[in-house]
């Protein structure tokens, strides 16, 4: 089997060809704009989006099947007759429902969390199609003549190129509008959202199947950082798997049975046609590239190649740190009001310090989703990873000591898209193949971790 693997992301639309045997090659990559109407606004052109998708698709030459990742938490409101996008996609990293949710009781928090396994923020899809309700016109008139069709971005684009109005487990369960203990979609946390639930689109397994496109099925849809996991070859509890990309994105199995984290969050890791859902634990850091190219536009570096070949002490160890929170902290702080720090600077500071601290700032971020990870009964003792910055030695080996743990860096990095294929049925064990591995050593002491923990509580609530 030939599969075209899309996937979908923040910054932009990638695909590769997986052939029969598991070997893989990108076809192509498209990037799209992000806009920022109003500060902790993040939006994309629905449209856009598509059109990236059609022609990766397109460029993909004769394929067995389509498979498609899509970003998770990103949703829109779009006309279930024209298909015309009635709102444009407000992106995971959008904060905009911040103080309305502040404003929530806190035993609505409370409920919602035991519902769905996940905390009143923004991050999630809920608030955002609350948003959306209440403040874009065309939706509600949409809504009154029945024409409304309200989703995460998987089912938009499935409606506009097979047909097919749906989504499935693992992408629900990142919206803060599934109960967990059902499967099904909570008639009580869309009515604290006000999402009309029927408007949202009906749930299925991940290779239920989602249609066709020319002829060829679209046989797996699902959130990326799911996808990825799949793409490790996560299968038993404890494994685990983090994708560095505009966020950082851990992810642990922890069973067939609902984990109860402390400070992080139970989701479903995939729900496979006629089995049981398998559970996970997640939690993530909302600024990795992303704040790595913030340091670009600032000029502090301007080529991939300079977050490689750092020698003597860490700049930790200097005493110069960077919290990476241009977004806020995510997991297990959940603080939108947190702001980017550096902190240590002198006279003899040099960019490429700078640099250095803020990898070392993303990895250490990382570490206590490990930990808290860990301490919910995921044994976790190797970490594999991928996305840009396990291509960096330097972050690979920092990332290991701070840790404590074996970290896992595939030859090829496109997890997701392995997974994809690996969901469709593909055997993708010959392109997982020449891992590297870098083990732990003591260079980084309690001291040192101290530090950073205080750094981040310096941070913390800074915006008003």
């Amino acid at each position: 089997m030939r599969v075209a693997a899309i996937d979908q992301g923040t910054t932009s639309t990638r695909c590769l060809v997986v052939e029969a045997d598991g070997t893989a090659r990108v076809t192509g990559s498209l990037t799209h704009a992000q806009r920022h109407p109003a500060p902790g606004w993040v939006e994309h052109d629905p449209a856009e989006l598509l059109r990236n998708i059609r022609a990766l698709i397109a460029a993909a030459g004769a394929v067995d099947a389509i498979a498609l990742a899509n970003q998770g938490e990103s949703c829109l409101a779009w006309d279930a007759v024209s298909g015309d996008a009635l709102s444009p996609v407000i992106v995971w990293q959008d904060a905009r429902s911040t103080e309305s949710l502040a404003a929530r009781p806190a035993k609505q928090a409370a409920r919602a969390k035991a519902i769905s396994g996940l905390p009143l923020d923004p991050y999630f899809s809920a608030s955002k199609l609350g948003w959306l309700m209440e403040n874009v016109p065309a939706v509600a008139t949409a809504r009154a003549t029945g024409r409304l069709r309200l989703g995460t971005t998987d089912a938009y684009f499935l409606d506009r190129l097979t047909g097919i109005f749906a989504t499935d487990l693992a992408t629900a369960s990142r919206t803060g509008l599934l109960d967990l203990s059902t499967g099904r979609w909570s008639a009580e946390l869309c009515d604290l959202h006000g999402v009309p639930l029927e408007f949202l689109p009906p749930i299925r397994a991940v290779d239920a199947g989602f249609g066709t496109i020319d002829g060829v099925p679209l046989r797996v849809s699902i959130v990326d950082q799911q996808a990825a996991l799949y793409g490790h070859g996560c299968r038993a509890p404890g494994d685990a798997k983090i994708t560095f990309g505009t966020g950082a994105f851990l992810l642990a199995i922890a069973g067939p049975e609902r984990p109860a984290p402390e400070g992080l969050l139970p989701t479903i890791g995939w729900q496979r046609t006629g089995e049981a859902p398998v559970f996970a634990i997640e939690g993530g850091v909302y600024d990795a590239g992303a704040a790595l190219e913030w340091l670009r536009r600032l000029d502090l570096y301007s080529e991939t190649a300079e977050l490689d070949g750092f020698t003597g002490p860490s700049a930790l160890s200097r005493g110069l740190v960077f919290v990476p929170a241009l977004s806020g902290l995510a997991a297990p702080y959940w603080d939108r009001k947190a702001a980017p720090l550096f902190i240590g600077m002198e006279a003899a500071t040099e960019r490429r310090d700078m640099v250095r601290a803020a990898l070392e700032g993303i990895a250490l971020l990382t570490v206590g989703l490990i930990e808290a990870a860990e301490r919910a009964g995921a044994p976790i003792t190797e970490i594999s990873i991928d996305g840009g910055l396990s291509q960096s030695g330097y972050f690979a080996r920092f990332l290991a000591t701070a840790s404590g743990r074996v970290v896992k860096v595939p030859a090829l990095h496109e997890m997701t898209a392995l997974g994809l294929a690996a969901l469709c049925g593909v055997d993708v064990g010959a392109a997982r193949g020449g891992d590297r591995h870098f083990a732990p050593d003591d260079s980084v002491s309690p001291q040192d971790r101290a530090r950073f923990a205080e750094a981040v509580a310096k941070s913390r609530g800074w915006r008003t």
